[in-house]
C-alpha cells in the first residue's frame, strides 16, 4: 500500500483563500503609513468620506435598492431585508456617525505607570494592531462602520460582509471610503474588501494569524461560533458577536405605562441582536401585566410564543428567518428568579428589569452576569453608538477578561511596557 505526499508547490489554493490572503497582504503594506499618520489626518479622511456619501448618496442608494431586489427575489426574510436596506435616512446617519467619531479625541498613546526602586521609568504604551478583519452579516453600514473605527485605531481592515451586501459594500469601499483616504493623503489599500461571496472568505480571514492576527466575526449564531473555533485553532484572535436577544423582566412592581412603553421601544426593529427576545413575568403580576404586554406586541403585529415551549427559552428570534415576529414569554419567581434565567437561557447581551421598587431594581442589577443590564429603559440602548456615542464593530458577549459590550476603536489596540532610563541619569 502507497501513499501521495502533496507537496506544498502542489496544492491548488481555494480562490477565496487567495483573494483574502492577497487582500491581507495590501493591508498590511499600508498599515504603517496608517499608523504613522499625523495628528488629524485620519480624522480628515472620515470626514471627507462623510462628505463623499452625502455627495454620492443617489449613487450609493441605487447600488443598494439593486441589492434588496435581488434579495427579494432569492426570498430573504423581511427582518433581513431591514438590515440591508439603505434609505435617505440612514445614509445621513452614517455620514454623521462619521463626523462624530473624526471629533472624538485619540486616547493617549503613553502614559506613566510607576518608577522602580534602581530609579528606571515604566511606562505603558497603546499601539495599533496592525490589520484587523472583520466578517459581517449583509449590512451596508457596517461596512463603514467597522472600517473606520479600524482606521480611527491606526490599523488597516480587511473586510468581509455577506453576498447579498456585496454590492452596496463595494460602492461605499471604493466611491467613499477609498478617495476619502487619498484626499487625506493616506494609502487607499487601508480599507480591503473580500469581492467573493461565500463562506469560504469567512474561513479564510480567520485563519491567516501572521497577516491578519485580529478578527472581528458578527453574524449568525452557528458560523461565528464556527468561525471563533477555525480562529482558536489557527492562532488568530477572535472578538465574537454569535449570539443576541435582549431580555425584558416585567417585576410585581411594575406600572403599566412602563410595561407598554418598555415592550414599545424594545420592539421597534424585529432584525437586530438587541431587540426584545425574551419576556419574563413574575408569577404575582403574570395575568395583570401579560396582557398590557401582549397589547403593546399586537400593535406591532408580533406573536407571543408562550409555555410550554418547543424551543430553548433563548431561542433568538432576530436569526429565525421568516418568524422575527415573536417574544417568547416566561414567568418567573420574582428578581433573584429572572436574573438568574436571563443569564442562563441567553447569551448575556442585555437584560432590563421594569419595575417601580428601586430595592428590587438594584437586586436584579447587582445577580445579573450579562454584558448590560438597565433598569426601565429598553435593551436596544447596547448599541455603540446608542451607548457611547461612537459607532461599533460589534458586540462582545464573552465571559472572560478583554473588550466586552460594544466595541469601538478604544478597544482595537495593543498593550505595550516601555522602560525608560533614571529621570537624571
Amino acid at each position: 500500500m502507497s501513499s501521495t505526499v502533496t507537496t506544498p508547490q502542489e496544492t491548488t489554493e481555494a480562490p477565496e483563500f487567495t483573494a483574502v490572503r492577497e487582500a491581507a497582504q495590501r493591508a498590511r503594506a499600508a498599515a504603517p503609513a496608517v499608523r504613522a499618520a499625523g495628528e488629524g489626518r485620519i480624522d480628515d479622511a472620515l470626514r471627507a468620506a462623510a462628505s463623499l456619501i452625502r455627495d454620492r448618496a443617489h449613487e450609493l442608494l441605487d447600488v443598494n435598492a439593486a441589492d434588496v431586489a435581488a434579495a427579494e427575489r432569492n426570498g430573504m426574510a423581511a427582518g433581513l431585508l431591514d438590515r440591508l436596506r439603505l434609505d435617505p435616512e440612514r445614509l445621513a446617519g452614517i455620514a454623521t456617525q462619521l463626523e462624530v467619531l473624526a471629533a472624538t479625541p485619540e486616547p493617549p498613546t503613553e502614559w506613566p505607570v510607576r518608577t522602580l526602586e534602581t530609579g528606571e521609568r515604566v511606562f505603558e504604551r497603546r499601539i495599533p494592531v496592525g490589520v484587523i478583519g472583520a466578517v459581517f452579516e449583509a449590512r451596508p453600514n457596517v461596512t463603514v462602520d467597522v472600517a473606520s473605527q479600524v482606521l480611527k485605531a491606526r490599523s488597516a481592515a480587511v473586510l468581509r460582509t455577506g453576498s447579498a451586501a456585496l454590492g452596496s459594500a463595494t460602492a461605499l469601499v471604493e466611491q467613499v471610503l477609498r478617495p476619502a483616504l487619498a484626499d487625506a493623503g493616506l494609502p487607499e489599500a487601508a480599507v480591503q474588501l473580500v469581492p467573493l461571496p461565500g463562506h469560504a472568505g469567512a474561513e479564510a480571514l480567520v485563519g491567516l494569524p501572521d497577516l491578519v492576527p485580529l478578527v472581528v466575526v458578527r453574524g449568525s449564531g452557528d458560523v461565528t461560533r464556527k468561525l471563533s473555533v477555525l480562529g482558536a485553532t489557527a492562532g488568530t484572535r477572535v472578538l465574537a458577536h454569535a449570539d443576541g436577544g435582549g431580555v425584558l423582566y416585567l417585576d410585581a412592581s411594575a406600572t403599566e405605562a412602563d410595561v407598554t412603553r418598555l415592550v414599545t421601544d424594545s420592539t421597534d426593529r424585529l432584525g437586530v441582536c438587541n431587540r426584545l427576545n425574551l419576556l419574563l413575568v413574575d408569577r404575582p403580576v403574570y395575568d395583570t401585566l401579560l396582557p398590557v404586554a401582549k397589547a403593546a406586541l399586537d400593535a406591532r403585529g408580533i406573536a407571543l410564543s408562550l409555555p410550554p415551549h418547543d424551543h430553548p427559552l433563548g431561542h433568538e428570534w432576530a436569526l429565525d428567518s421568516g418568524a422575527e415576529a415573536h417574544v417568547t414569554v416566561a414567568v418567573v419567581d420574582g428578581p433573584d428568579d429572572a436574573a438568574d434565567t436571563a443569564a442562563r437561557e441567553t447569551s448575556g447581551l442585555a437584560a432590563t428589569i421594569c419595575a417601580a421598587d428601586e430595592q428590587v431594581a438594584h437586586r436584579f442589577i447587582d445577580r445579573y452576569t450579562g454584558t448590560g443590564v438597565f433598569w426601565n429603559a429598553p435593551s436596544r440602548l447596547l448599541d455603540g453608538y446608542k451607548l457611547l456615542g461612537l459607532p461599533e464593530t460589534g458586540i462582545n458577549v464573552d465571559h472572560t477578561p478583554g473588550p466586552r459590550g460594544p466595541v469601538t476603536y478604544r478597544d482595537l489596540g495593543l498593550r505595550q511596557f516601555v522602560i525608560l532610563p533614571p529621570e537624571h541619569a
